[in-house]
Order: structure tokens, then C-alpha cells, then sequence
């Protein structure tokens, strides 16, 4: 008898550490996505904008991305002179829910305005560096390509 009611105890115990994992991965997978890329130098926009592109689909677009760009990166940004692809690239990602944030700081720094900006840009008024910290403890996962 004993080894019956031991059998039993191990079942069970077994049973409810698989519900446990089975509701720990449902809930995982339910959990919405919410990521912070950080992005300054130049030479990197492009692999960025690709970067988020890649989370969207392989989120299935189940995510809330915010880039915050500061630094020389948000030269790139400027609507006069820029280039076809990153704007078309850009713009795509808004659609699909981009919030872009710019630097005010690098904003003044570099004597540019939110009309010089594609459309779509907010200012991130107390600095880019600020606005991730923020994003951070609003439980965004920070990624810096």
C-alpha cells in the first residue's frame, strides 16, 4: 500500500510541475514584445532599420518597437537629401507601428527641428539617453545593433 500511495504522490507531483510549465509557456508566448533600439552612428542606419524589419516579421509584427536616434545617426533622418532607401525603408516601419524618437539635445546640437525630420519623429525633450533609461524601466528590453 505504501508504494501505491508513493507512486501516487510522484504522479502527482510530476503531473503539476508539467501544468506549471505548460502555463509558464502559454504565458510567455502571450506576452507582448516591447524593445528600445538605440541607435548613433552613421554608418549603422541602414543595418538598424534592417534590425527592426527582421523583429517585426519575426514577431509576426507582435511587438512595440521605439528607436530613439541621437548622435550623428539623425543626420540620416533629414528629409531634405536623404536617401530613397532609407526614407522608404522608414516609412514601412512606421506602418507596421515604429515610434521614432530624436534627441532634442543632438536636435540643437546640430541646429535641426522636428519639420527637418521625416515625418513621423517626436522629440525625446530631456535627451535620447533619458528617453531609453525611461523606456528601460517601462520594461522595454534595450538593443543597441
Amino acid at each position: 500500500m505504501r508504494r501505491r500511495d508513493m507512486f501516487r504522490a510522484v504522479l502527482a507531483a510530476v503531473g503539476a510541475l508539467l501544468g506549471q510549465r505548460v502555463a509558464q509557456a502559454a504565458t510567455s508566448r502571450a506576452a507582448r514584445q516591447k524593445v528600445a533600439y538605440h541607435l548613433s552612428d552613421l554608418d549603422k542606419v541602414n543595418f538598424v532599420l534592417g534590425n527592426i524589419k527582421n523583429h517585426y516579421e519575426g514577431t509576426g509584427g507582435d511587438v512595440d518597437i521605439v528607436l530613439v536616434v541621437h548622435g550623428p545617426a539623425l543626420a540620416a533622418f533629414k528629409s531634405k537629401g536623404m536617401s530613397a532607401a532609407v526614407s522608404g525603408r522608414f516609412t514601412g516601419l512606421v506602418r507596421q507601428g515604429l515610434e521614432a524618437q530624436a534627441c532634442a539635445n543632438t536636435m540643437q546640437g546640430m541646429d535641426i527641428s522636428l519639420a527637418d525630420l521625416l515625418d513621423s519623429f517626436h522629440a525625446a525633450d530631456r535627451g535620447g539617453v533619458v528617453k531609453l533609461a525611461e523606456l528601460q524601466s517601462q520594461g522595454y528590453a534595450y538593443l543597441r545593433p
